[in-house]
């Protein structure tokens, strides 16, 4: 009889439920929004749909569930399951999701952060493979990231790791001098939209004023990108401030735990070269000069399957 596992992925507003094998092969998929104003309720609400489905799916396939994996945004308790907050939807504070996914499916269940679990899904599956010690950093709504040491997914004291979004750097919005802020207000999808949407004019025909049909609340991050690439002048020095707030984090991640590779992820990432060139320019500038050289910047392999992937194999069996 084929053993199979089911994935589950709490994001910000990103829902996303899979069947697949214990090595992280997805068979099957259901994929949700659920607004974060609706909060924890609604999106366990959708699950309740969603997982059946799935277990139908392996029931036709005469497969046995020997477990669900549970990727959330948002710290957690590692050994109770138990979310302790989330920074985007109402709700999650001190909520015991492996209980709720146990009871509600009658299957044994691992929780961890989306970040972490994206950090093991890849170094098994994806950018990781082939180092020892690797790091993962996802930038979308909000900035996490995951470690692996020396082959183990680093879990701190049980209440996860990595929590780059958290660390603060300079804040180049805030003429204060000395000021500093949280990466993840700075450098997080919606941050970045949030201070180009402030924007009160935009200089008429650049490729910005172009692509946003000259009003800027039209601005996304996708389209930066592409103003970025077409030579926009705003576009580029915007991407460039958020890389060296980036750059900035990455080289003192560096600097600690000088992994061999550093794989991006998350949506923001998606903007490709035109982002990661100038992190890698800022964090080669910044980091410990003995480490310059002796690490790669690159992709995520997995792209939005990561936090499945990373489920399927942490998934009980």
């Amino acid at each position: 009889m084929k053993v199979l596992a089911l994935a589950i992925e709490i994001g910000g507003t990103k829902l996303q439920a899979a069947l697949g094998t214990h090595d992280g092969e997805i068979l099957a998929r259901e994929r949700g929004v659920a607004p974060a104003s609706d909060g924890a309720a609604a999106i366990l609400a959708w699950f309740d749909t969603a997982v059946p489905k799935l277990i139908e799916k392996a029931a036709q396939q005469n497969a046995t569930i020997t477990g669900i994996g549970v990727g959330f945004g948002g710290p957690v308790e590692t050994a109770t399951g138990k979310a302790l907050v989330s920074h985007q939807v109402g709700g999650w504070s001190d909520y015991p999701i492996k209980q709720q996914f146990e009871s509600r499916f009658n299957l044994p269940t691992f929780v961890g952060n989306d970040s972490s679990v994206s950090a093991w899904g890849e170094y098994v599956c994806g950018a990781g493979k082939g180092t020892r010690t690797f790091c993962y950093m996802n930038i979308g709504s909000g900035i996490g990231g995951g470690f692996v040491i020396n082959g183990t997914l680093h879990d701190g004291q049980g209440y996860g790791a990595a929590e780059i979004g958290h660390t603060y750097i300079a804040n180049w919005t805030d003429p204060k001098p000395g000021a500093q802020n949280k990466l993840e207000n700075l450098c997080s999808g919606w941050s970045i939209e949030k201070r180009l949407r402030a924007t009160p004019t935009l200089k008429p025909d650049t490729p910005l004023h172009v692509l946003c049909a000259g009003n800027p609340q039209r601005i996304t991050c996708a389209l930066l990108g592409q103003a970025a690439r077409e030579g926009d002048a705003l576009a580029i020095q915007s991407l460039d401030e958020v890389a060296r707030g980036i750059g900035a984090a990455l080289s003192n991640v560096i600097t600690l735990i000088h992994p061999e590779r550093i794989a991006m992820g998350g949506g923001v990432s998606l903007l490709g070269d035109v982002l990661l060139n100038p992190i890698r320019k800022h964090v080669d500038a910044l980091c410990f000069g003995v480490f310059r050289g002796k690490y790669e910047i690159v992709p995520c392999a997995l792209g939005e399957d990561v936090v499945l992937v990373g489920c399927l194999l942490l998934a009980p069996h």
